[in-house]
């Protein structure tokens, strides 16, 4: 079994990492940092640091992302496990060097041309799955998807975050819907409100509601555990697409549930990416 995970190196992506790795032969560890990777890889025994591959990639550089997939490719003929942990909340409005929104960037787009580039080592594995890790925060989204990349309208750091998470669920649902029958399983999840650096950089309402809410947050380590869960347990196919909290599937939000907004936000997002695709 062979495992890629984005967003290893802190928070939920770091505990899932060290948790899972045992259970693996290969691990592929996706980060921009190395040197924050290598410290982590150095916590494991020694049977599973000769496991871990580092592959660097910065997901809001696509370029970057082609060039990490390409080196997997080069690595392994298959994937069983890809886990899109990566993501982040971005307070003022940022524009990549392709021209995209931060927060589109590093939690929506590139984690697509990534699983669209491994898909075809996903679909080599027995029984391979996808698994996003989104958000809660899903339900209060309010998309445009004529100005994904706030050209237009002013922006609004939350919303932003709450948009690109409801995007991590119809993504999911997606990818089942269209590889299910070839044997892929993709799954969303709420990791629940984690107490970790996330978040500490935002202020305005949410930065506020943030800090309310510090008491009641719970550890990295009981947030990345439906991450696991979902890594390591087989689930019934009739879940597939399914989005999960606390290892449970529950019902996320309307829009999650919309085929038209699924559809849409495929069409867009290789509209985005097609000089990548």
């Amino acid at each position: 079994m062979k495992l890629a995970i984005t967003g290893p190196t802190s928070g939920i992506g770091a505990v899932a990492f060290s948790k899972l790795t045992p259970h693996f032969k290969e691990v592929f560890m996706i980060a921009r940092n190395e040197a924050k990777a290598k410290k982590l890889i150095e916590t494991l025994t020694i049977q599973d640091q000769k496991k871990v591959k580092f592959i660097y990639c910065d997901l809001t550089d696509m370029e970057s992302v082609v060039a990490a997939a390409k080196i997997i490719k080069e690595k392994t003929s298959n994937l069983d496990v890809l886990i899109n942990n990566a993501g982040g909340i971005f307070q003022n409005k940022e524009i990549t060097k392709d021209g995209f929104e931060m927060s589109l960037a590093a939690n929506h787009l590139g984690h697509f041309l990534l699983t669209h580039h491994l898909m075809p080592l996903l679909l080599t594995s027995g029984s391979p799955k996808v698994i996003n890790v989104s958000s809660e925060a899903h339900r209060a989204a309010k998309v445009d998807f004529n100005d994904l990349n706030y050209k237009q309208k002013k922006f609004s750091s939350f919303t932003s975050y709450a948009n690109v998470k409801l995007f991590n669920i119809l993504f999911i649902k997606s990818l089942a819907e269209k590889f299910g029958e070839k044997g892929l399983n993709a799954f969303s999840l709420h990791p629940g409100v984690v107490k970790t650096n996330f978040g500490k950089e935002t202020a305005g309402i949410f930065g506020f509601f943030w800090k309310l809410a510090a008491p009641f947050m719970i550890t990295a380590a009981d947030g990345a555990k439906t991450t696991i869960y979902l890594a390591k347990t087989k689930i019934d196919s009739l879940k597939n697409g399914y989005y999960f909290k606390k290892s449970k599937p529950v019902k996320p939000s309307t829009e999650a549930n919309s085929e038209k907004m699924r559809d849409r936000l495929w069409l867009e997002s290789e509209a985005l990416l097609k000089h990548w695709l």
